[in-house]
């Protein structure tokens, strides 16, 4: 058959499982070896655990150059230019997103694509003997750490999906896994994978030479995330939701290796020169300076026509560009502004873009082959979600202690000060908004903001926030086009085509 979850799924016949041991960037394909015949010894594991790790690396997954499926969905940023509006990628941000379109299923392929090469490592991990058996303890975590991280994205975007949990080698047993399951199953999944990986050997942080390789900091820290949107996202147990989520975010929290995180520069975050000292950083995905495979592309790909503050790569476009609707929420003197964000003055682009990644150094090349891990887990992530959790469960205080941490680090005046300014206040006028606001001059551009959304608003508080909006500081997007149905995408059409009872559409689609 060559209908599209069936190769993904199955995924039984061949597998990418290399890399260099020293260097689980280098991926090189041995000769594409069959999976029944491949897993005779410990190195052959780690090999394929690479090969794991090294499928988050696609735009297509959780890759630096994936916002098309976060930021571009959000009011952060958009296509904007005069030829955007006639392409794919528009309907993201135009909310007239279809069921056909490739670069959803395309996203829907990627993601199912790493869980099978999870999968296939957990099904065959009992074939090899090994030395020390925590050893093979840590990588089975490590596969089914990529595998919940994957299913936590497919749950967020398109509700109840597939759930399969083994390598799956005939026709037979992939028709028999194809049918979308409820959210909370897919959740229940996610926490045990993820509870599994505390029950290792892993670190609490990993060492220089094993930077983008989890850990038990980012175990706890996923954790959290996925106990608070579970909060927000499923009907039941909201109160013990919360309650967990609190218990492993602060047990991430505690396990911070720096006082304040005033200690930390904004800037250092980003600095590609710190990227494996920087104590705030907890789970990245790495990118190879100089290499022409394994480069990051982002801060070139960011950077306007004109400029040279990203990269020593000449720009020919607009770079990344971003809504005037988040310029216009940064506070006076935020100086995360004057890093993250850019007026390009060329006269074919006379708009903001991305600055917040840069490698503009002789080593990054004239080509810009920069060396930016993509950072999908830090510690103001983790403050931040504490301050969520407890606004919600009512602590205020312990809410706006965390939340001033942040603001610290920022220089932006503590809450207690900010809500006395009357622009501030009317802008955010709940402790809930402000916690938002937070997060978004925070992270933005890291992917972050379509998942704040719309874990903070239901579908239909989600509609009233973005069409108060003014469709100005959107951009082409219109705004007008939302509906309750954007909250989640639709399943792709090849899809649903499979079986249209088990793999039902999305409403609205």
């Amino acid at each position: 058959m060559k209908n599209n979850i069936y190769a993904i799924l199955a995924m039984g016949v061949f597998l990418s499982l290399s890399a260099c041991k020293k260097d689980f960037l280098a991926q090189s394909n041995p000769n594409a070896v069959t999976v029944e015949n491949y897993f005779k010894t410990e190195n052959d594991v780690l090999l394929a655990v690479n090969g794991a790790y090294q499928s988050l690396r696609s735009s297509n997954t959780l890759g630096e150059n994936s916002g098309l499926f976060t930021d571009e969905r959000s009011d952060d940023t958009g296509r904007n230019d005069n030829q955007s509006n006639a392409g794919e990628p528009f309907q993201f941000n135009d909310f007239s997103l279809l069921p056909s379109n490739s670069y959803l299923k395309a996203h829907w392929v990627a993601l199912y694509q790493s869980i099978s090469r999870s999968n296939v490592i957990l099904s065959n991990i009992d074939k090899v003997s090994f030395a020390n058996p925590a050893t093979k303890v840590n990588y089975a975590a490590e596969a089914k750490f990529i595998r919940a991280i994957m299913y936590f994205e497919l749950v967020r975007k398109w509700g109840a999906v597939p759930l399969v949990t083994k390598q799956l080698l005939t026709t037979d047993e992939v028709i028999a896994a194809t049918f979308r399951v409820p959210e909370a199953d897919v959740y229940n999944q996610i926490v045990a994978d993820l509870k599994d990986g505390l029950n290792s050997t892993l670190p609490n942080f990993q060492t220089t030479a094993n930077i983008g390789r989890t850990s038990k900091a980012a175990i706890n820290a996923y954790l959290g995330k996925v106990y608070l949107t579970m909060a927000a996202t499923l009907p039941n147990n909201k109160a013990e939701n919360l309650s967990n989520a609190n218990t492993y975010l602060l047990a991430a929290y505690n396990m911070k290796a720096f006082g304040n995180l005033s200690e930390i520069p904004y800037t250092d975050v980003f600095d590609v020169t710190k990227k494996t000292t920087c104590k705030e950083l907890i789970f990245q995905i790495s990118y190879k300076q100089g290499d022409i495979n394994y480069s990051s592309s982002i801060a070139a790909n960011n950077q306007a026509k004109g400029e040279t503050i990203n990269s020593l790569k000449v720009s020919t476009g607009i770079g990344g560009n971003v809504k005037l609707d988040l310029i216009n929420e940064y506070e006076t003197n935020d100086l995360r502004k004057d890093f993250s964000v850019k007026f390009a003055n060329e006269q074919t682009v006379r708009d903001w873009f991305i600055t917040k990644f840069r490698d503009a150094s002789s080593l990054a090349t004239n080509n810009g082959y920069g060396g930016n891990d993509w950072i999908l887990m830090r510690y103001a992530d983790v403050i931040l979600m504490l301050a969520e959790v407890n606004m919600l469960q009512g602590k205020d205080a312990v809410a706006i202690q965390y939340l001033d941490m942040v603001r610290t680090r920022a220089g932006m005046p503590v809450y207690a000060v900010a809500k006395t300014d009357a622009t501030y206040a009317a802008k955010f006028p709940t402790l809930k908004l402000a916690i938002l606001h937070e997060r978004r001059v925070e992270f933005a551009f890291e992917h972050q903001r379509w998942f704040d959304l719309i874990r903070n608003f239901t579908a239909a508080e989600l509609v009233t926030y973005l069409k108060a909006k003014p469709q100005s500081s959107y951009g082409i997007a219109k705004l007008a086009n939302v509906t309750t149905k954007d909250r989640y995408f639709p399943i792709p059409f090849d899809e649903v085509k499979l079986d249209p009872v088990k793999m039902y559409q999305n409403p609205g689609y």
